[in-house]
C-alpha cells in the first residue's frame, strides 16, 4: 500500500511539473510573439509617419527652396572636395536662409472656412457677389494669412487678418462674368509662407461650386416659338379621321366608324360617304444648333448663335411647346454621337440656359445639313424646325438642309452674320433670317407674322 501511494504521488508530481513547464515555456512564447507584433506594428505606424512627413517636407519646399537647397549642395561639395572658402560661406548661408524660414511654417490654424454666393446662375455681363467667411476655433489669436481662391483660369489671392479666439470675418470678393460658360469656384486654400518664399504650407478647404453664365436672350414675341397656330388657328395638313377641322368626304372603307358618315353625300351618291378632316396640333418646335465652329466668321458671331438658338428654344419652353432643343455637341458628351444629334435637357429655363451654358465648339461635329436629314429621319412629330447656323453656309447648302423634312414642317434657318443687316426671305415652306444683332430676332419675326 505504501508502495503504490508512493508511485502515485511520484507520477502526480512529475506531471505537474512536466505541465509547469510547457505553461511556462507558452507563456514566454506568447510574450516573444506579442513583442514581435507589437514592434511591427511599432516599425509600419514610423515607416507610415516617415512617409508622411517625408511627403510635407517635399511639398513644403517651393522651387526656389530646391534651388536653394542644390546652391547649399554644389556649395558644400566645392567646400569638401577644393577645400572652397567660398562654397562653405554658400552652403551655410542657403541653409541658414531655409532654417530661418522654419518658425513661420510653425503652428496650427483652426480656421472655418465656408463660401457662400449670392447666385450660381447669371447672365453673361454680370457678376457674381462671393462671402468667404472665416472663423477661428481656438482659444487663441489666428495671425494674418494669405488665401487663394481658384475662380475660373485665374488665381485670387485674399488676405486673411488677425482674428481673435471664438470669432470670424467675412472676406467680399466679386466675379466678373464676362462671357458665357461655367466658372467653378474653390476649392480654397489658405497657405504659410516665409518672407523668401523657399519653404511654403498649405491647407485646403473642399469647398467647391459651379456658376453658370447664361447666354444673352431675347424675349421673343408671344406665340413666336411655334410660328404655327395651336387649336384656336389654322390646322396642318396632315389628314385624319377624327379632328376639327373638316377637309372632304371620302368613300367608306371597313373599320370606320359610323358617327362620321356624311348622310347628305351619302344620300346624293348613293355609296356611302365619311368625313375627313385636317389634324388640328399644338405647335410642336426642334431647334437645330449648328455648334461646329467653321461655320461662323468669328468666336462673337459663335456666341450670337448661340443666344438666338437660346432665345427660341427658351420661348418654347416658357409656352410649355413640345419641343427638341438638339446640337452636334451636348453638355456631358466627350464625342458626339453617330447621327451628330445631341439633345439638351429642358424641363424647365433654368436647365436649359444651364446647358446652353456648358455647351463647347464641335470640332468633331457633321454638317448642319445632315443633322437636318438625320432630323428628318428620325419621324419626329415636329410642326417647325429652325436651324441656327452661322454666316458661312450659303443658300444652297440651306436649300438642301429645308429639302429633308415634309411639306407640313415649315423650316427657319437663322444666319448669325455679325453686325449685317437684318432681312428676311421666304420661300414656303422655308424662311430665312439675317441676324446680325440679337435685338433682330425679334423685330423679324414681327415683320414675317411669325
Amino acid at each position: 500500500m505504501n508502495t503504490e501511494r508512493t508511485h502515485s504521488r511520484t507520477w502526480r508530481t512529475g506531471t505537474s511539473t512536466r505541465l509547469s513547464d510547457t505553461t511556462r515555456t507558452a507563456r514566454a512564447l506568447g510574450g516573444l510573439e506579442l513583442r514581435r507584433v507589437q514592434a511591427r506594428r511599432w516599425w509600419r505606424s514610423t515607416r507610415r509617419g516617415v512617409r508622411r512627413a517625408w511627403a510635407g517636407a517635399v511639398q513644403a519646399v517651393t522651387p526656389l527652396g530646391w534651388f536653394v537647397i542644390a546652391v547649399s549642395a554644389i556649395g558644400a561639395a566645392c567646400g569638401a572636395a577644393l577645400g572652397w572658402v567660398e562654397g562653405w560661406f554658400v552652403a551655410v548661408a542657403c541653409g541658414a536662409a531655409l532654417l530661418i524660414g522654419l518658425p513661420f511654417l510653425l503652428g496650427t490654424r483652426a480656421y472655418e472656412i465656408r463660401i457662400r454666393l449670392d447666385r450660381k446662375q447669371v447672365v453673361a455681363g454680370g457678376e457674381v457677389d462671393v462671402r468667404i467667411g472665416v472663423g477661428n476655433a481656438s482659444s487663441r489669436p489666428a495671425l494674418p494669412a494669405l488665401a487663394e481662391l481658384p475662380v475660373g483660369d485665374a488665381l485670387r489671392e485674399l488676405t486673411i487678418p488677425l482674428i481673435g479666439p471664438n470669432r470670424a470675418t467675412e472676406l467680399p470678393l466679386s466675379i466678373p462674368a464676362r462671357t458665357r460658360g461655367v466658372i467653378p469656384v474653390g476649392p480654397l486654400t489658405v497657405a504659410r509662407r516665409d518672407p523668401l518664399n523657399l519653404l511654403r504650407r498649405e491647407v485646403t478647404w473642399r469647398d467647391r461650386h459651379l456658376v453658370h453664365v447664361h447666354p444673352v436672350t431675347a424675349p421673343l414675341p408671344p406665340s413666336s416659338a411655334g410660328l404655327v397656330r395651336d387649336l384656336e388657328g389654322a390646322a396642318s395638313r396632315r389628314l385624319t379621321d377624327s379632328d376639327l377641322s373638316f377637309h372632304a368626304v371620302r368613300e367608306y372603307a371597313p373599320g370606320d366608324a359610323l358617327r362620321h358618315v356624311h348622310w347628305k353625300s351619302t344620300a346624293k351618291t348613293g355609296t356611302l360617304m365619311v368625313r375627313q378632316y385636317e389634324e388640328s396640333q399644338t405647335a410642336r418646335v426642334a431647334v437645330l444648333f449648328d455648334a461646329r465652329p467653321e461655320e461662323y466668321a468669328s468666336d462673337e458671331e459663335f456666341e450670337l448663335g448661340v443666344s438666338a438658338a437660346a432665345s427660341i428654344s427658351v420661348q418654347a419652353v416658357r409656352e410649355g411647346r413640345g419641343r427638341y432643343v438638339a446640337s452636334a455637341w451636348a453638355p456631358g458628351r466627350v464625342r458626339p454621337s453617330i447621327d451628330g444629334l445631341e439633345e439638351l435637357p429642358s424641363r424647365d429655363p433654368k436647365q436649359l440656359l444651364d446647358a446652353w451654358a456648358e455647351l463647347e465648339p464641335a470640332l468633331d461635329g457633321r454638317p448642319f445639313e445632315a443633322l437636318a436629314r438625320g432630323l428628318a429621319e428620325s419621324r419626329r412629330p415636329l410642326s417647325i424646325v429652325a436651324i441656327v447656323t452661322g454666316s458661312v453656309p450659303d443658300l444652297q447648302r440651306i436649300r438642301r438642309a429645308a429639302v429633308a423634312f415634309t411639306p407640313d414642317v415649315h423650316v427657319l434657318v437663322v444666319r448669325c452674320e455679325l453686325y449685317a443687316e437684318p432681312r428676311a426671305q421666304r420661300v414656303d415652306p422655308l424662311t430665312t433670317f439675317t441676324v446680325g444683332a440679337l435685338g433682330d430676332l425679334p423685330q423679324l419675326m414681327v415683320r414675317s407674322g411669325l
